[in-house]
């Protein structure tokens, strides 16, 4: 780490530049491998070699902005860090700078894909969630800061800064901001290992392919959906990965420490993230009489919900929608086009949760720490969620019948 930062800062921002314009090359060509209309020859065409230049040039930039904000002027942090940053800060901000470096490029593949074709692939969410999920159990330090425990701006004291450390770094996790509790804890504590596998289970099973069909009613749904998934080869490759995932996971839960922490806190945030869209998937489609969001935002905000926790996935769910509606109405407005991408308007409030960080945690702060008020607002949140899905339905066939 001393050898990275003695490097002048200016040579370090033009190395992550050309990093960040290959990394939006390779995710042009993964959009492209990936989109189910495109062909082979469509790589060598000049819209390919256009787009490639913009998203190259755009991503170069967005990676060195982006190391300038975390590590250069400190923006995760609150106000009174030392001058010069300590070892140990610098060691924890490279860290999560890294790991929000793959969650980007993860969001900008997921994000050019459903933009392009109404779609977001299993091939970018199921393995950005393991990667998640891997660098909460090795990397817990990489999670998103939560200094709200130590005393608040301008009153911490350069001595706590002086003393960090990778095992001393505090990160978001499950029961934050309240303390982390001692049920939660690894071996011998065997329900937070229960809670882990629920999580991880439910989310293996929610990815088993399949069809709901209530023509003939539920019990034969259920059968036509079980049978369906026997017959596919996914669902074996799905309940063998569910397998590994569960020896891997309690290794790290006998283990204990930190590394269990941030491997329950990233399970926790798979299920929570991917449960609230899944929800909104849910009361859409009554709203709107179709099917309102794919499974792929589910997995998307999965994805996310492993490298920046349930919490930020919470805000996220909040803060897209205002995006969504302005830009969905406009090409309702303009294009008579109600087929909206959602995905990248979640990808775009994932990455104000990441800039703005300290901000909007502060701002929160007080809501999570009620910790029964949270699951009241959300069911409120949807209940209203249905009701303006409503007015947008009504909206639409309104603009649509001009």
């Amino acid at each position: 780490m001393n050898a990275i930062i003695a490097i002048p800062i200016e040579i370090r921002l033009a190395a992550l530049f050309l990093l960040g314009a290959c990394l939006g090359s390779a995710a042009n060509l993964c959009t492209y491998r990936l989109a189910w209309h495109r062909r082979e020859c469509a790589i060598h065409s000049l819209g390919f070699r256009v787009r490639q230049m913009i998203i190259g040039l755009f991503t170069g930039i967005a990676l060195a902005a982006l190391y300038w904000w975390e590590i250069g002027c400190l923006g995760l942090l609150p106000a009174g860090v030392p001058t010069p940053t300590p070892p140990g800060v610098l060691t924890v901000l490279h860290a999560q700078y890294a790991a929000h470096v793959v969650l980007l490029w993860l969001m900008l593949v997921a994000s050019m894909i459903d933009i392009d074709e109404k779609i977001i692939p299993d091939a970018i969410t199921i393995p950005g969630m393991l990667i998640g999920l891997l660098l909460a159990a090795a990397c817990p330090w990489s999670q998103l800061p939560d200094l709200m425990d130590a005393p608040m701006v301008g009153a911490i004291p350069p001595e706590f800064w002086q003393a960090v450390s990778a095992d001393t770094w505090p990160f978001l996790q499950l029961a934050s901001p309240n303390r982390w509790p001692a049920c939660l804890d690894g071996f011998p504590h065997a329900g937070s290992l229960v809670v882990c596998l629920a999580c991880w289970w439910l989310w293996c099973l929610a990815l088993i392919p399949g069809r709901w069909y209530v023509r003939h009613g539920r019990l034969r749904a259920w059968q036509l959906m079980f049978a369906r998934a026997v017959r596919r080869p996914a669902t074996y490759r799905i309940l063998l990965l569910g397998l590994i995932g569960t020896a891997a996971m309690a290794m790290v839960w006998f283990h204990g420490g930190r590394s269990w922490s941030g491997l329950l806190s990233a399970a926790v945030g798979m299920a929570a993230g991917g449960g609230l869209i899944w929800s909104v998937r849910i009361i859409g489609t009554a709203a709107l009489k179709r099917e309102a969001m794919g499974f792929g935002d589910v997995t998307l905000v999965a994805m996310i919900g492993t490298f920046l926790g349930w919490q930020s996935c919470l805000i996220i769910f909040f803060l897209a929608p205002m995006a969504g509606l302005v830009v969905g109405l406009l090409q309702v407005i303009l294009f008579r086009d109600t087929e909206i991408p959602y995905g990248p308007f979640l990808c775009l409030a994932a990455v104000v949760v990441i800039v703005c960080w300290t901000a909007v945690w502060d701002w929160v702060l007080g809501a999570f720490a009620v910790g029964w008020l949270v699951p009241v607002v959300v069911v409120f949140c949807m209940a209203l969620m249905g009701v303006m899905l409503g007015a947008w339905k009504l909206a639409v066939d309104f603009f649509r019948g001009q």
